[in-house]
């Protein structure tokens, strides 16, 4: 289950952006421009284990530094740039900072990061200013509307002064180092690093840098951003993500539709019965089809109502066929699927380059739940497995727990690599985020057996005693979890039901 139920509170509001600076440093060598990229840690909330540039959010202690050149919110945006510079890369961009020694710019990074001192006591005590002329406006990016934290980011083109020693501390960042923009598209091509749209636009137009007056026009110049938001997102290549608003479980707002490939294309899962919505996913698929693509098919993970709302009018409006398992197509009423895809069986994808993705048949959440895995990188198309925002309801009859439990495992150890879930983001540690999905179930399973004395309880009594750290509204949702976990248990031998009640055995 994954649709809103009744009793559920309404989606939360879109939330507010936060502005926010994001520094891209360059400099030219005799082999061609580098950039220093960062990857960010993958515990982080926002943009965890993607690659990304230095930048972080505006402080309000930012719009008391000075910034010679700039006033209001241009010269905080770029008095939070240059500290943001200084924190993540070591690298200080100042008049009068070529005075400092590595020793003294190593101490001052410290002294900020561990907050023995401000930024504005650190220029001051050097006699450094801040010039807006030294970063450059190298275009924003508004984070999209579906995202749980949102920022209206300006990004700054900056080339390190031949003084700075760029380097990676510990902390928010678990790798940072210079590399050639066309060897980091390489990396995002072969999924080995995730991109947001804006640093792909970058790392793109580094790639064919020539003057800085050049690149900066092209950095402003961003396609597919209306409002500064990205309509095209493509973590890695070949694999587009279109998030669509439909009636799903809080707190997500939206249900990931898939375009997969690069040449021919599999739409998966678009979700939305809002004609509007679907109109949005339409209009991406024209564009690519301008381009040269073809589509397939679509491709649907399961039956739920947020993941096929919409699948009627985009076979139809685009004369494509239907594809899933058997017992996701005894439940879609709208359309009759032309293919039921088996386990184990491979989808291929003419292109540049071409796709394969094998089709795993991965029930427990639904009857006909699927997944799809990219033979090349190991990327993986998981439905509701898992969500990288909320969390999965598993509801008997349609759910059940072992088989679940089982098909998460068998992901696990295939193993994967990056999870596109239908919830949130793309999950850089596929492995990592299944094993704790498996570690959470194991620790509720053990509270719900704890729920359950000899004496007997009713399913109600079980939620209230195992699910006392949840919400009392997600406690309609929890009992089906619960249920789920409880059937799963009398399987094994462990608890007896009778009459409505359950017994430890």
């Amino acid at each position: 289950m994954s649709e809103a139920i009744a009793g559920m509170p309404p989606p939360p509001p879109v939330a507010a952006t936060r502005p926010a600076s994001v520094v891209v440093p360059y400099r030219r060598t005799p082999e061609g421009v580098e950039v220093f990229w960062v990857r960010r840690e993958k515990a982080l909330a926002f943009a965890g284990g993607f690659y990304a540039f230095p930048g972080g959010k505006v402080d309000k202690t930012d719009a008391l530094v000075p910034v010679r050149g700039a006033t209001g919110q241009d010269a905080a945006l770029r008095v939070a740039a240059a500290r943001e510079l200084l924190e993540e890369a070591g690298v200080l961009v100042a008049e009068g900072a070529r005075r400092l020694s590595p020793e003294d710019v190593r101490e001052a990074r410290s002294a900020l990061l561990e907050k023995r001192s401000t930024w504005s006591e650190l220029l001051q005590r050097h006699g450094l200013v801040l010039r807006a002329e030294d970063f450059p406006d190298a275009g924003r990016w508004v984070t999209p509307e579906f995202a749980p934290v949102r920022f209206d980011t300006f990004f700054y083109l900056v080339e390190a002064p031949e003084y700075a020693q760029a380097e990676c501390w510990p902390g928010e960042l678990s790798e940072a180092a210079w590399v050639k923009p066309a060897d980091a598209l390489a990396r995002w091509e072969q999924g080995t690093a995730l991109l947001h749209p804006p640093a792909l636009h970058v790392l793109r137009v580094m790639a064919d840098f020539d003057t800085p007056e050049r690149a900066l026009a092209r950095l402003r110049d961003q396609p597919d951003c209306p409002d500064f938001i990205a309509q095209r997102i493509e973590f890695h290549q070949g694999v587009r993500v279109f998030p669509l608003r439909t009636a799903t479980l809080p707190p997500a707002t939206h249900t990931n539709a898939y375009v997969l490939g690069n040449g021919e294309l599999l739409i998966v899962d678009p979700g939305a019965d809002d004609e509007a919505e679907v109109d949005r996913l339409l209009k991406l698929v024209d564009g690519l089809l301008e381009e040269g693509h073809r589509v397939q098919a679509v491709v649907l993970t399961h039956h739920h109502g947020d993941h096929v709302g919409g699948v009627r009018r985009v076979t139809e409006r685009l004369k494509v066929p239907l594809w899933c398992h058997a017992r996701t197509a005894d439940r879609v009423e709208d359309v009759q699927a032309a293919r039921l895809l088996q386990d184990g069986e491979v989808l291929e994808l003419a292109g540049s380059p071409p796709q394969r993705w094998r089709v795993l048949y991965t029930p427990g959440h639904a009857r006909g739940h699927l997944c799809l895995v990219d033979e090349r990188t190991h990327a993986a198309v998981v439905g509701d497995m898992v969500a990288s925002v909320g969390s999965i309801v598993i509801d008997p009859p349609e759910g059940d727990m072992a088989e679940y439990l089982q098909q998460l495992a068998r992901l696990r150890d295939l193993p994967v690599t990056t999870l596109h879930p239908s919830h949130g983001t793309a999950i850089p540690d596929g492995p990592g985020k299944l094993q704790e999905y498996l570690d959470h179930r194991a620790a509720r399973e053990a509270r719900i057996v704890e729920a359950v004395p000899a004496e007997g309880v009713t399913l109600a009594e079980v939620v209230e005693r195992a699910y006392s750290d949840t919400p009392p509204f997600l406690h309609p949702v929890a009992e089906r979890s619960a249920l789920a976990v409880l059937l799963k248990l009398q399987g094994e031998g462990r608890v007896r039901e009778a009459a409505g009640r359950y017994f430890r055995t």
